[in-house]
């Protein structure tokens, strides 16, 4: 990507919603990664952080845990706030805690245990995809939005009548700022609302568990030994939030931004064709880099330290932008460039480090799913409507995408 000189940085406000739903953040990732790799970024009078671009950097920053914390927040949503799950909620939670507690839960989440509900998990995706069959105009990307539930509900044992609800909610809590997903009181009050009624939800959900374990990650967390004891109610809930939330910001926005770039151009064909090389996993893993669909992570120093040639001091956010350390020029070759034959692909958009997310195992077992199923039903796919984007500045998501599939002949 051309890097212009006279972009002015200092006008950028990459914490706006608007410059990922009505603009592009590449170009000014790109001139950042080039110029100023470790900026600061005021916000408002007396708040900021250190925005961290560069792939280097950043998976150092996010692998760090003794030099950088997650208790404090994970989110600029938290910046100047101490998050309240810190220390209950795995996200928020360093080593050596972070560690016990999360390993229940990765045993549970390991691959022999989910490819036990992968015919489950493809059922979901050929209900998703039934009605773009009609070739009829489809808006593949609020399809894609139910898939994560189906499957994380499914895992959490949550019944299906309720995912609707559940989906539209953990919207409501990644997206307050986007038109479709606040109230009328604005984002903040949409992130309250979303909060108390997911809680409220666990909370009844964690109660009829309680009373009759069942084999699905909720009894997990009731079950759990942690530190010589049960984990508390406020722990459960916290982690059942976590589990959903996470869930839904990475598998949905991963298909939509993958053929957003490749409907129209040859490399669509050779994907379809199943040319040379070519492997529905090589294709999820530069999809994965390509979208980057968790916009960012933030941390927080815990002594002062270097970053690049800028000093950062104890108790300073750091925020680094995935999407741009996907897109960096000195890792990967040809970055902005959708590679079908990318190897290796060392991308990080499930995070790195002791916080990569718990949940990589469910979200690749799906998007292969999803991507094999597309690509045994359409022999082409080509646009039928505009690409509405999310407004989030954490998710970078399509959150309406219509499409017109011609269907194979069987």
């Amino acid at each position: 990507m051309d890097v212009t000189e006279d972009m002015d940085l200092d006008a950028v406000d990459l914490v706006d919603p608007r410059l990922y739903s009505e603009g592009d953040p590449h170009p000014v990732w790109a001139a950042m990664r080039k110029y100023d790799p470790v900026r600061w970024h005021p916000v408002g009078s007396d708040l900021g952080f250190w925005s961290v671009t560069t792939l280097e950097h950043g998976s150092w920053v996010l692998r760090d845990h003794e030099t950088f914390t997650s208790q404090r927040g994970t989110l600029l949503n938290l910046l100047g706030k101490d998050d309240p799950a810190g220390g209950q909620q795995m996200a928020a939670t360093d080593p050596p805690r972070h560690t016990k507690m999360r390993e229940p839960l990765q045993r549970a989440l390991a691959i022999k245990s989910v490819e036990r509900s992968s015919e489950q998990i493809r059922a979901h995706v050929r209900r998703l995809l039934e009605p773009a069959m009609s070739r009829e105009p489809f808006d593949i990307a609020e399809a894609a939005t139910h898939l994560p539930m189906a499957v994380t509900g499914m895992l959490m044992g949550l019944p299906e009548e309720d995912w609707p609800r559940l989906t539209r909610l953990t919207l409501m809590s990644i997206a307050p700022d986007d038109p479709e997903y606040t109230v009328a009181g604005g984002p903040d009050a949409a992130l309250r609302q979303a909060h108390r009624e997911l809680f409220a939800y666990f909370a009844d959900v964690v109660r009829e568990r309680q009373r009759d374990l069942s084999d699905d990650l909720i009894s997990l967390l009731l079950s759990m030994e942690f530190e010589g004891r049960k984990l508390g109610l406020g722990e459960v809930l916290s982690n059942c939030y976590s589990l959903l939330l996470g869930a839904n910001v990475t598998t949905p926005y991963v298909p939509t931004a993958a053929l957003d770039s490749l409907i129209g151009t040859p490399t669509l064909r050779e994907l379809l064709d199943g040319a040379d090389g070519v492997t529905v996993s090589t294709a999820v893993e530069e999809a994965l880099r390509w979208a980057s669909p968790a916009n960012h992570f933030m941390r927080h120093a815990l002594r002062d330290v270097e970053i690049g040639n800028r000093k950062v001091r104890s108790g300073d956010a750091v925020v680094v932008w995935l999407g741009s350390a996907n897109r960096d020029e000195a890792a990967f070759a040809d970055p902005f460039t959708f590679d079908l034959r990318r190897k290796p692909n060392r991308h990080i958009a499930f995070g790195a480090g002791g916080h990569y997310c718990i949940g990589h195992t469910v979200a690749r077992v799906t998007l292969r799913a999803l991507f094999d199923e597309i690509l045994s039903v359409f022999s082409d796919i080509e646009r039928a409507g505009e690409v509405e984007h999310l407004a989030s500045n954490f998710v970078a998501g399509i959150k309406h995408m219509p499409i017109v599939g011609e269907v194979r002949s069987r």
